[in-house]
């Protein structure tokens, strides 16, 4: 009851804060049951005036309620299946800067991680460079003379989102309690994915690993490289990797000045990206210019590994074929591969689904290069097979959403590229190693390897289904048993919940009305 008492509390401030924020307007209140119908009504009273655009609405509110709102409103970005494709868009513009902690608890960090003075760690250990909602970052010098990085976690994170998401459970099963569209929309789901993703970007060293990984992936890329961590150094709450000294890529007069080709490094940036995405299938998914620098070599440097995508090799086919797809104008097999990836259900027509395609590739087949967006085109593309009844997928999701920073970024360094050209040799190359005669050989021995190994494990399958079909036997006579207290509890914990998430509403309510009576 406390704890419910405490999230309900900070269930009413998120309320408040988005209420006064202005971000209440983003809502549809057709979806939402009558009383919750009311409460919004009453929180659209205490707009705070001059709130702004709807692509600042949100993104304020979030801001103002702490490091763990922002995250998730990151996180929202990637799933417009949810929020829309309105506020996704919306919320993929939310900063995620934070003003910095003081130097002495970064320094108390650094000396419990390794139980030793921070002089003793590093020869020299300055302000800090950069802040977000999870870590700041320090730059150091080695007593071996290496610069380096130093990715320190904000104290006292991890209890924080805890609270938070506490918090947001609550909500979230009270909306879904409430509201069939919540139910929908599985919010509880969403939580706990944020959950599990917030957890492993806490422990910096799964964040050196994927720099390990990511670096290891590109080492023969002659125009790609990334910061490798220092492993002796790294530690739960700190990543210590390479100080990169280049031109952030947001820089153009910089880079012009450096004497380095903004074309050329607008190819690299979008070939880079999708060899990660299609080739390795791990690609960084946070590939803002803020996180991108040209070394003096003339080299893209990716750093800031907190957030990568994975693509299986399933996914990887598919969007390696439909832009190829695309860039041919067979629209044909662009549908095939949706029906063949299993994302679209066979109840539809394949030749239905290539006649909706076409309407989206016809048109960019009419304008010039410069004219033509890879990332509008993948946008226009999810949109149309939800009318099909294409299940989103969260990884391709994550993908189209890098996609139209990468785009962007790329255009910023030269207006004029032609993404399809540009993009055609890598997905080229990718679909003659994988899907021509080798590739098909590798198929094959993949799939014979799986046959041989299901058939020795068959004996056992064979004792584990009769189990099963001994106990299905068993029910179908007797019928399925409840224990009596578990009845009882089932009860009690329903009729509770429905107490409190009647309270919940009232409460909010109440203080709403507060907020504009008082």
């Amino acid at each position: 009851m406390i704890s419910s008492l405490f999230h309900l509390a900070r269930t009413a401030r998120v309320g408040f804060v988005l209420a006064r924020e202005g971000a209440l307007a983003l809502v549809d209140p057709s979806v939402l049951p009558p009383l919750a119908r009311g409460a919004i009504r009453l929180g659209r009273l205490i707009e705070r005036r001059g709130a702004g655009t709807s692509a600042t609405r949100l993104a304020a509110a979030l801001t103002r309620l702490g490091p763990s709102y922002v995250k998730f409103g990151q996180f929202l970005a990637t799933r417009p299946d949810v929020v829309g494709m309105k506020i996704a868009s919306d919320l993929s513009a939310l900063q995620d800067r934070m003003p910095p902690f003081p130097m002495a608890q970064a320094r108390a960090i650094v000396e419990a991680a390794h139980g030793r003075p921070v002089e003793q760690v590093f020869a020299s250990f300055g302000e800090p460079v950069a802040a977000a909602s999870i870590a700041q970052v320090h730059r150091a010098r080695l007593h071996d003379g290496r610069e380096v990085a130093v990715k320190i976690l904000r104290p006292g994170i991890r209890d924080r989102f805890h609270r938070d998401l506490g918090a947001m459970r609550f909500g979230a099963e009270l909306a879904e309690t409430r509201s069939a569209e919540a139910r929908r929309l599985r919010m509880t789901g969403v939580v706990e994915t944020l959950a599990r993703s917030v957890t492993m970007e806490m422990d910096l060293r799964l964040e050196a690993a994927a720099l390990s990984e990511f670096a290891e992936n590109t080492k023969e890329d002659l125009d790609f490289r990334v910061p490798q961590p220092d492993w002796q150094l790294t530690a739960r709450e700190m990543l210590v990797d390479e100080w990169i000294d280049g031109v952030r890529l947001s820089d153009i007069e910089g880079l012009r000045a450096a004497g380095h080709d903004l074309p050329t490094l607008g190819r690299i940036v979008i070939q880079s990206f999708l060899k990660h995405a299609i080739r390795d299938g791990f690609f960084h998914a946070d590939m803002h210019p803020g996180n991108l620098f040209v070394d003096a070599q003339g080299r893209l440097v990716a750093v800031d590994g907190g957030i990568m995508g994975r693509l299986g090799l399933k996914e990887r086919r598919f969007l390696a074929e439909i832009l190829l797809g695309f860039i041919t104008r067979d629209y044909r097999r662009v549908a095939e591969v949706h029906f063949e990836a299993g994302y679209v259900p066979v109840h539809h027509d394949v030749a239905d689904f290539a006649q909706a395609i076409r309407a989206v590739g016809e048109p960019i087949h009419d304008k010039s290069a410069d004219q033509i967006s890879m990332a509008k085109v993948l946008t226009l593309l999810f949109e149309i097979t939800g009318m099909f009844d294409m299940a989103t997928r969260t990884e391709l999701v994550m993908l189209q959403k890098t996609m139209v920073v990468v785009e962007g970024v790329a255009r910023t360094l030269d207006p004029q590229l032609d993404m399809w050209t540009t993009a055609e040799p890598v997905v080229r190359e990718w679909i003659t190693q994988n899907l021509g005669p080798l590739g098909r050989l590798q198929d094959a021995g993949r799939g014979a390897g799986s046959v041989l190994g299901s058939l020795s494990r068959l004996p056992e399958t064979l004792v584990r289904a009769e189990r099963v079909l001994g106990q299905l036997e068993d029910a179908s006579r007797h019928g399925f048993s409840l224990d009596e207290r578990s009845v009882a509890a089932i009860g009690r914990a329903e009729a509770q919940r429905n107490r409190w998430g009647n309270w919940a509403l009232w409460m909010i309510t109440g203080l709403l009305a507060w907020a504009v009576l008082g």
